[in-house]
């Protein structure tokens, strides 16, 4: 019944709004089908825009909204409460929802962001409900954001404080980690790993000492699962902050989807999910190929690798060619802090105020020079660019202690770390870099010579595609 009302339902908006996305239809009543049978399902879904296929999800949960918890991020629930919610009114529908830290009562829609569902989890909230997630490719890494932990010196001092009989240990194991992480600092203030074989005498000091203050138990914890370690250094006052994050997140959580009904949306899927294919109930790829307007790709042949001694001087030449006459916004996106700054600087010098570092206020013919991170998470913010410059392609660097851990992981599996790691990674990163110029009909240039050089550069360019080629920068 839930299936032919939300059919319905759309039917009627497809005639009154051509450009509602066709497969609403279909994703509508597969979406009821597995709220009513309580199925373990997979979307995939070729959409332009994860925008497109919210009627689809949201009008099954007019009908049938009991035990259901939908995860969004801050801005999937502004859009929600903005655009849908609203929408929605205005077709005569209502959307239930709650926003407690403890479940509705009433059979609302349970609205939950990444951290209050790790926190429900631990709380034993979600036992019987039915997980929603959409956007789940980026599910681990925002799962690894949540969960991440930060340890100062003023938790070392709560340590302190709840076992007295222990303190002198404890402060000269935080002095000899101090003493070691500073002597392996290269430069100021920079970002060491510290070797969880360093603190393992930690679960010895305080194992028999009773339960341990907060985050303590939760690091303890992590110590043992081989969480990812590193600390922030500040050279100025000689102390430190100690960062940890999970390996892999969703092995954490793998009971959490063992125990529950779960309807996961999203246009791509990496290897991280191989473990819910023994339980999932439905699988389905909705859409057809989209249409999209191609890309202008500049991306010349015989270009210098990133490690050239001349590259640096290729990207500043290239640069200021891409800039010279451009009318509108141009976004520079470079994951090397220091290489960035300097790139900054230099156009700066030849461009004036025209060239910003990380900003949101550009002008209207302005040069954003930032990180792929920056960009991603500003998107909103911003004019659509006219041109997107790739200096480097944004593969995460092994210079990140995070990355380094999984990397070592994946080594210890045997696996390909490369290609089954980090290009899956900058596979699924780099259509949503590019995005906002494929709308504004761009141009899009990548000036890393690996692209052309290494085998692997095929698969970049297949997941830009549709793209035609941009031999020479010619004036408009």
């Amino acid at each position: 019944m839930i299936e032919a009302y939300a059919h319905n339902f759309i039917k009627k908006l497809l005639k009154k709004d051509s450009l509602v996305w066709p497969h609403n239809l279909t994703l509508s009543r597969l979406v009821a089908r597995s709220l009513r049978r309580r199925d373990r399902s997979i979307f995939k879904l070729k959409v332009n825009h994860h925008d497109d296929y919210w009627l689809g999800l949201l009008i099954p949960l007019c009908w049938y909204s009991s035990d259901v918890v939908l995860l969004l991020t801050a801005k999937q629930k502004q859009r929600l409460f903005q655009v849908e919610i609203p929408r929605l009114k205005d077709e005569g529908v209502n959307l239930s929802i709650w926003e407690g830290n403890t479940p509705p009562l009433d059979g609302q829609v349970w609205l939950v962001d990444h951290k209050e569902l790790l926190t429900a989890h631990r709380k034993k909230y979600l036992k019987g409900k039915q997980l929603i997630i959409p956007e789940a490719e980026l599910l681990s890494k925002r799962l690894r954001e949540a969960m991440a932990m930060q340890i100062s010196s003023a938790n070392w001092d709560t340590l302190r404080r709840a076992y007295p009989s222990i303190s002198l240990a404890l402060i000269d194991l935080h002095e000899r980690l101090t003493r070691k992480l500073f002597a392996q600092s290269v430069r100021l203030d920079g970002v060491v790993r510290l070797d969880l074989q360093d603190v393992f005498v930690l679960n010895d000091l305080c194992g028999l000492m009773g339960q341990p203050p907060s985050p303590w138990s939760t690091v303890f914890d992590a110590i043992g699962q081989g969480w990812a370690s590193w600390t922030e250094l500040n050279h100025k006052v000689l102390d430190w902050t100690w960062h940890l994050q999970p390996l892999e997140p969703l092995q954490i959580l793998n009971q959490l989807f063992v125990d529950s009904s779960f309807i996961i949306l999203s246009d791509s899927l990496s290897n991280e999910f191989e473990f819910l294919s023994e339980i999932i109930n439905v699988n389905v790829q909705l859409g057809a190929q989209i249409h999209q307007e191609p890309l202008k790709l500049f991306a010349p042949l015989r270009q210098p690798l990133p490690n050239a001694e001349c590259f640096a001087e290729h990207v500043l030449v290239q640069s200021r060619r891409l800039i010279l006459g451009r009318q509108g916004l141009t976004i520079i996106i470079l994951d090397d802090d220091q290489l960035l700054r300097k790139l900054t600087a230099e156009l700066a010098a030849e461009f004036g105020k025209r060239v910003i570092y990380q900003s949101t206020a550009p002008d209207s013919n302005g040069v954003i020079c930032c990180s792929s991170y920056w960009w991603l998470t500003s998107q909103d913010q911003l004019p659509s660019p006219e041109q997107l410059v790739v200096v480097i392609l944004p593969i995460s660097s092994l210079e990140s202690p995070l990355t380094s851990a999984r990397v070592e992981a994946f080594k210890k599996q045997g696996l390909d770390w490369f290609r089954d790691l980090l290009l899956p990674d900058l596979l699924t990163l780099l259509p949503k870099l590019v995005l906002p110029v494929r709308k504004n009909h761009g141009r899009i240039a990548i000036l890393d010579g690996r692209l052309r050089a290494r085998v692997w550069g095929e698969k970049v360019l297949d997941a830009l595609e549709p793209w035609i080629p941009v031999d020479r920068l010619l004036p408009d």
